[in-house]
């Protein structure tokens, strides 16, 4: 690792430690755990700063409620959705900085990179950010696991309620990199599937593009009655102002195949009431996600309203730290396949998300939910945002083990 690189990841590293539990006098082994992230770019607003709270919440918490015999501290870096610079956090904090877990990783390809990483070198690896199916598919991992979402489950659960309503010609907009690409591929299968047909795609550099109008022209030009976003973040949300700008949403229904509620708190209720989208996770969905998410704002300054990518953060950090004091610190840095063996024998249970299970390719099964954005008159307050249309239960979300070509169930 050159000089330059070694400066910048020390910066970042220094910025970013977030320690749970003062080191103590006498030695204590620690657990400690990395939030890889986007900080500044397009995603900062879906995972960034509120996948860094949601993990220390669970940490904290999982400390709080048991007197462990380690102590755990959270630290954070900015990947830039650059996923050579990803691979160079991961290999850093893995054999530099001691991380026992690296956790969140937006952006597909750069979650693919850390995966490498983690699979090359036998490290944890939670992925809550990224929708790449690969992770679970041809490039899945004794020690990686994928919570929160993926592509299929969007692209089923989106995209084959607007297929059903009656949208049954497509134009997609999407982001040239490996998610996008793979959630209109999807989604192709499953709008052909059901008899419809697509009109035509037009993809866009990414990360970078700011001017979205001359994809949504072609667009309308198609004819299609569905306008298909296969993107996310910061992305859809200029994409959707664009298109009410130029009086799309008149003439075509819009298909945001990715978006979440930091998105349409962006938005406004204005421009976001009446579209549709999918999340594992709501705040208001019951007792229990609303208790999560009222300890969260209770902790963070200003308080926020998390997403299923937050949440997955929280849900997975909690139950690694589970396995780990199950297992014995020494145990689990010994050998991390057998802390996700642990995880996986075990059923999750949290706040966030209530009771799943983790499939033996990693896949964290949770139901997937359609909501409609409300309008301003729907809306009783800041934040209430969602109306549910219908779920898809976690056994049906996912694509079967058999199509996911993970080498680990077929040995």
């Amino acid at each position: 690792m050159n000089m330059r690189r070694r400066s910048l990841i020390a910066t970042v590293l220094g910025a970013a430690a977030l320690p749970v539990r003062a080191a103590r006098a006498q030695a204590r082994p620690m657990v400690k755990i990395a939030v890889l992230t986007d900080l500044s770019g397009p995603y900062s607003g879906i995972a960034g700063l509120g996948s860094i709270a949601c993990t220390n919440l669970a940490a904290k918490e999982f400390a709080a409620a048991a007197l462990l015999p380690f102590d755990i501290q959270v630290v954070s870096a900015d990947h830039r959705n650059d996923a050579a610079r990803g691979a160079a956090l991961a290999a850093h904090f893995y054999d530099n900085e001691g991380v026992d877990l690296i956790i969140d990783v937006p952006n597909s390809d750069v979650a693919l990179a850390v995966n490498a990483v983690a699979h090359e070198k036998g490290r944890a690896y939670i992925n809550c950010g990224a929708g790449t199916g690969q992770l679970t598919g041809s490039a899945c991992s004794p020690t990686t696991i994928h919570w929160s979402y993926d592509t299929n489950m969007l692209a089923r659960s989106t995209g084959g309620a607007f297929t059903q309503a009656g949208g049954s010609t497509w134009f997609f907009v999407t982001a040239d990199y490996v998610f996008g690409r793979q959630l209109e591929q999807v989604t192709t299968g499953y709008v052909i599937a059901a008899g419809g047909r697509i009109e035509g795609s037009a993809a866009y550099k990414f990360p970078g593009t700011t001017d979205f109008s001359p994809m949504l022209r072609l667009a309308e030009q198609s004819g299609a009655s569905v306008l298909g976003l296969a993107n996310a973040g910061a992305d859809v949300t200029a994409c959707v102002r664009a298109a009410r700008a130029l009086g799309l949403a008149d003439e075509m229904r819009i298909a945001c195949l990715l978006m979440q509620l930091p998105d349409v708190h962006l938005l406004g209720l204005d421009a976001a009431g009446g579209l549709y989208l999918t999340e594992s996770f709501y705040w208001d969905l019951n007792d229990r996600s609303r208790a999560f998410t009222q300890r969260l704002m209770a902790r963070e300054k200003p308080p926020f309203y998390p997403d299923m990518i937050h949440a997955g953060c929280y849900a997975g950090t909690l139950h690694f730290l589970k396995a780990v004091a199950a297992m014995g610190v020494a145990n689990a840095k010994s050998d991390y396949g057998a802390v996700f063996a642990h995880m996986k024998a075990n059923p999750t249970d949290d706040d966030a998300f209530g009771r799943a299970s983790i499939r033996r390719d990693g896949r964290v099964m949770v139901p997937a939910f359609l909501f409609q954005v409300k309008t301003p008159a729907e809306s009783a307050g800041p934040w209430d945002y969602y109306k549910p249309v219908t779920t898809t239960p976690a056994d049906q979300a996912f694509r079967s083990l058999a199509e996911g070509g993970c080498a680990m169930v077929k040995t």
